[in-house]
């Protein structure tokens, strides 16, 4: 069995420079309020690389009352291309702010043990609404920054930031001519409460627009939903669709041209997302470009906001969300 390598300490450290464990703390630590000589501090920052120092992250943890976690509870989503560059963004600024993002998953009828009674983040901020129960377990395990607050307890998913592209799905098909038009809302319970609010949001701008019934289908990926709502999307008068996301709009564009339909002539389509896919696609596929990176930095900007004890920002962020034009809806 091979030997277990010994740990290097601070100790180490100090014992190898003939200095006091507690100067060499204070250097490694970077202690606040310290009068540290320069040259010693390099000497110490030197060694401690020589040796193999590295810090013991749950001995500061410990001392410092901080875990520098951060959780981020998330519903049941599929990761999908805006939620990966989400969650990238965040940790990025996080990770330069000297934080690690942890994700946990809430799975429905889901049985493994809260991630953040294990953890103990600093923070821990919910997607979705928060049951009285979670927030009764998390202050039992000590957490006391948890976002949303009770009183600003309104899902994520509803906020107005994250349908603002629904609504440019539709006026954008309004402005192709587009007098009738449908919406395919995504039948996968994972998304539901995001696809609801999608689909409203669409209503109400058909509505203002004075446009024909919205016709609203739920499809499924990989069975018939998505060709039944093409052909009954035909048979009603539908010239437009716009669809909950890029996936569905491309499938929705496959099943009209193997009806025999011609893209935009017949059926143009508005996608949202703006992934890689729209533009790889013939014909290549019009979308609504969020910025999720933005939206992944305003994340991190509430964590730490959160983590310091510093007020949040009263308005959302502007998301930049924008038409992309391409072949599916006309030039």
């Amino acid at each position: 069995m091979a030997e277990r390598t010994k740990r290097v300490t601070a100790a180490d450290v100090a014992r190898a420079l003939g200095l006091s464990r507690a100067t060499v703390g204070y250097v490694l630590n970077n202690t606040p309020g310290q009068t540290i000589p320069a040259a010693t501090r390099e000497r110490v920052l030197a060694e401690a690389e020589r040796l193999g120092y590295r810090p013991h992250r749950a001995a500061q943890a410990l001392a410092s009352g901080r875990s520098m976690i951060i959780l981020l509870v998330l519903p049941d989503w599929p990761l999908e291309y805006g939620l990966r560059r989400n969650l990238e963004a965040a940790s990025q600024v996080l990770d330069d702010a000297g934080y690690s993002l942890v994700t946990y998953t809430r799975h429905e009828g889901g049985h493994a043990r809260p991630l953040w009674e294990s953890l103990n983040p600093d923070v821990v901020i919910a997607w979705t609404p928060i049951t009285d129960a979670e927030r009764a377990s998390m202050r039992a395990s000590g957490i006391t920054r948890i976002l949303p607050a009770p009183r600003r307890q309104r899902s994520f998913l509803a906020s107005p930031t994250l349908t603002a592209g629904t609504r440019l799905q539709i006026e954008h098909l309004h402005e192709r001519g587009h007098r009738r038009v449908g919406f395919a809302a995504s039948s996968d319970r994972r998304v539901a409460l995001m696809s609801q609010g999608r689909a409203a949001a669409a209503r109400q701008a058909a509505d203002r627009l004075g446009l024909d019934v919205l016709d609203i289908r739920s499809v499924e990926h990989g069975d018939d939903s998505i060709a039944e709502a093409v052909r009954a999307w035909h048979h009603e008068g539908v010239t437009g669709v716009a669809a909950f996301n890029d996936d569905i709009a491309a499938m929705i564009v496959a099943a009209a041209l193997r009806a025999g339909l011609s893209v935009p002539a017949d059926l143009a389509v508005i996608g949202h997302d703006d992934t890689p896919l729209a533009g790889m696609l013939y014909p290549s596929l019009s979308s609504v470009s969020i910025d999720s990176v933005g939206l992944g930095r305003h994340l991190a900007d509430l964590a730490l906001r959160t983590a310091r004890d510093e007020p949040l920002p009263e308005a959302a962020p502007d998301l930049h969300a924008r038409v992309v034009p391409r072949e599916s809806t006309g030039r």
